[in-house]
């Protein structure tokens, strides 16, 4: 077996049939730091995080800052000058994903973090770059500071009205999953529609073709709980839900469906604020709404 990858993957891969193909593909997989990716990591000003809090449950978060807040200081340590989410505990296994909208490039850093005095450092296990596909482009405007007398953090155990009607209308959004080896984040992204909201505690995404290597999928088949963050790109809003997803296989294709169990809505998630998109031209057409 490639280190790369764990049964669950496995079992995607030999569904789908392109085990020689991952093969292939996970030679990509390395612990080290490459220059050109510790050099991209220190020009990135935000970071998508996947982590496990003490219960167990998987989430997707973002850290933001100036550009180097993020930086290789060896050939497989990253410093981050962030906080470890509040439950998250020491020396746990964190995925993370460095995405810049500008570029379209994206590389995952997975490994173990441990808490330090600028935040938190991570020992990389596995780093690795993915193509730009489903990325839309965005410019980045710049960052403005949580407005005074901002909304606190809203949380529950279903969608409501509005937060439907977001996730309709998003393109992209972040997952984090888990598996026997540690956590991993990654990006989903599709022209508006290309996640269903099916019922107020339900969604649904088609798995669209991509590197052959199943880590997500492979993930959810082997464990099941993920974690999913959406971004309001213009006004900063976050929506973390957790919960557990499987992926169903149809001769129409794959599809992922997610079941919550707990949403957190931040109206001041991030200071960020990006242009409009420019869709990707991998994007496929997304089906009517029935």
């Amino acid at each position: 077996m490639h280190t790369a990858y764990h049964p669950g993957s496995r079992a995607v891969q030999e569904r789908v049939g392109v085990r020689d193909l991952a093969d292939h593909v996970g030679r990509s997989i390395t612990p080290g730091i490459r220059p050109v990716a510790a050099a991209f990591l220190e020009a990135q000003p935000m970071l998508v995080l996947g982590t496990a809090d003490a219960q167990g449950r998987v989430g997707a978060g973002l850290l933001t800052g100036a550009p180097g807040f993020v930086r290789a200081t060896g050939p497989r340590t990253v410093s981050v000058a962030a906080a470890l989410p509040e439950g998250v505990p020491d020396g746990a296994p964190v995925g993370t994903l460095a995405l810049d909208p500008r570029t379209r490039r994206r590389m995952r850093l997975n490994g173990t973090a441990r808490r330090s005095a600028r935040g938190f450092t991570i020992e990389a296990e596995q780093v690795f770059s993915n193509c730009p596909k489903y990325l839309q482009r965005r410019e980045w405007y710049g960052s403005e500071p949580p407005a005074p007398g901002a909304a606190a953090e809203r949380h529950g155990e279903t969608l409501t009205p509005d937060q439907i009607r977001r996730i309709r209308a998003a393109d992209t959004f972040f997952l984090a999953t888990s598996a026997p080896d540690g956590l991993d984040a990654g990006h989903r992204g599709g022209n508006p529609g290309f996640v269903r909201v099916d019922a107020p505690g339900e969604l649904s995404w088609p798995d669209y073709s991509g590197n052959a290597m199943f880590l997500t999928l492979g993930n959810l088949e082997a464990d099941g709980r993920a974690g999913l963050l959406f971004l309001d790109w213009e006004t900063g809003l976050t929506l973390a839900l957790s919960g557990r997803a499987h992926t169903e296989y149809g001769p129409d294709g794959r599809v992922t469906r997610f079941r919550i169990e707990r949403t957190t809505e931040n109206p001041s998630g991030s200071p960020l604020r990006w242009s409009p998109p420019e869709y990707s031209p991998s994007n496929p057409p997304t089906p009517p709404t029935l």
